[in-house]
């Protein structure tokens, strides 16, 4: 005799939602992407084109800052970072290199290529820097042609899909050459944990970094 097995229903795993609906937003599942019942996502906010250009020291004869190629790494910022000398020397100097938030993230030699966010070697002039003196680097990210979609959560992308944010109440299903339509749970609402699912390869430690997550989301489970 031959066996039926029942799919996952709708909302299966959903404890409590608000009122009206509140707790919902539809969605746009990002190309080739596929979700199961009680699925988590993350939301597509960054990965556009990084575009990358400076400012040199001011003043004649001042040292020269090269762009590497490429002249950005993994976490760069957008905005205007700031390469301020804090130990100047002859023919030599040391510089902190702030983020736009005005963040420290290293600090760096004259001469010796700057491996970061930001990318760069400052050469020496022949006139020595001074402290206080800075070149700016200008870090301009433009979003992506799929921003604002959404895929399953995956905590090695760079998208910020990483960055686990809603829950499938439905499977949902892109082709290859399109997306689909998916309905969210994305506010105010409790999951049972057991039945969220994820896409193959999460680890029970990352399910657990994915549950704190939501909770930012005013998502809970139980």
């Amino acid at each position: 005799m031959a066996h039926l097995i029942e799919g996952r229903h709708a909302g299966e795993g959903l404890l409590y939602e608000a009122e009206n609906y509140y707790s919902r937003e539809a969605g746009v599942l990002a190309m080739s992407e596929e979700v199961d019942v009680a699925g988590v996502l993350g939301r597509i906010s960054g990965g556009g084109a990084v575009t990358v250009t400076k400012t040199d020291v001011a003043g004649a004869n001042k040292g020269v800052l090269t762009l590497a190629n490429p002249a950005h790494g993994a976490g760069v910022k957008a905005g205007t970072y700031r390469v301020v000398f804090v130990e100047p020397a002859a023919d030599a100097g040391t510089f902190v290199v702030e983020d736009p938030d005005g963040i420290v993230v290293g600090r760096g030699t004259v001469g010796v290529a700057f491996d970061g966010a930001v990318k760069f070697t400052l050469a020496d002039g022949a006139t020595d820097f001074l402290p206080g003196e800075q070149a700016q680097i200008h870090v301009a990210i433009a979003p992506p042609a799929n921003f604002g979609q959404w895929r399953a959560w995956d905590p090695d992308a760079t998208d910020g899909s990483q960055v686990a944010r809603a829950v499938a109440y439905d499977k949902a299903s892109a082709p290859a050459d399109g997306t689909a339509a998916i309905l969210l749970l994305v506010r105010h609402c409790t999951w049972r944990a057991g039945d969220l699912t994820f896409k193959a390869g999460i680890t029970p430690e990352e399910k657990a970094l994915a549950i704190v997550q939501l909770i930012d989301a005013g998502i809970t489970t139980r």
